[in-house]
């Protein structure tokens, strides 16, 4: 099986080399292509106006002054002599989960395998609450690769891709793996306003957060439940149940 990874947090990131090592537990074909600086919170984004950077860092690792898309697509049409069997994207240094998703340059980086045909899997590692970033890189790393063989040999439709979040406990007390619903959070999103040295101000986005009404069955209540989430997301946005009735209103 060829792996190829990637994420959002830089080459040097610790989580990554996690990663490589639980891939190469699975595989002895595994490639790295993964963004010079840190890309976190840039989603699905590509680099249209400026030239991409590519950097040998070693036998089967590069460095792409990129995003996590542009390194996916770097990696299939440029860097490896053939297609990939499966695109392994993180493992991120913290959760997502809930509307988190849809700023996540990590899941970005399994949706472009999945666009590509690639079989995608997104992981994440989540902090432990009021510790920063603290993540339990050992919970991940013992618990990985099981879960990573299980879902590779899983039949996936085409145009899925499956969204991966160990939780914040230590490796042995994880309680399972449950597959799950995209979660709800209340958002609180506000500006800091600072001065630098100068005295001119600057800006900090700040984000206040805490779980939703409804979050049985979903991927935030599975980590406080010191469980594996397991969410398979799809790239298709259609909101179908308002198809009809918009059409109806439109007539």
């Amino acid at each position: 099986m060829r792996i190829l990874l990637t994420n959002d947090d830089v080459i040097e990131a610790e989580g990554l080399a996690v990663l490589e090592r639980v891939a190469r537990s699975l595989s002895d074909d595994v490639w790295t292509v993964a963004p010079e600086t840190d890309q976190s919170g840039l989603s699905h984004s590509l680099t249209l106006s400026s030239p991409l950077r590519l950097r040998k860092v070693s036998e089967r690792r590069y460095a792409v002054r990129g995003t996590p898309t542009d390194c996916v697509i770097m990696a299939v049409r440029k860097v490896m002599d053939g297609m990939p069997d499966l695109v392994l994207s993180g493992i991120n240094a913290g959760q997502n989960i809930c509307e988190d998703i849809s700023y996540s340059g990590t899941v970005a980086g399994a949706m472009e395998g999945m666009m590509l045909g690639i079989r995608s899997i997104a992981l994440s590692q989540a902090f432990r609450p009021g510790t920063g970033r603290d993540a339990l890189w050992n919970t991940a790393e013992t618990h990985a690769a099981r879960v990573i063989e299980r879902l590779a040999a899983f039949d996936l439709p085409q145009g899925h891709l499956l969204n991966v979040n160990f939780p914040a406990v230590a490796a042995d007390a994880v309680e399972g793996i449950a597959v799950t619903r995209q979660g709800k959070l209340d958002y609180s999103l506000g500006i800091e306003e600072r001065n630098d040295g100068r005295g001119f101000p600057y800006f900090w986005l700040k984000f206040g957060r805490q779980a939703g009404p409804d979050v049985a069955e979903s991927d935030i209540a599975a980590l406080s439940a010191g469980m594996i989430s397991v969410t398979p997301l799809q790239l298709d946005l259609t909101a179908e149940a308002l198809r009809g009735k918009l059409a109806d209103a439109l007539r």
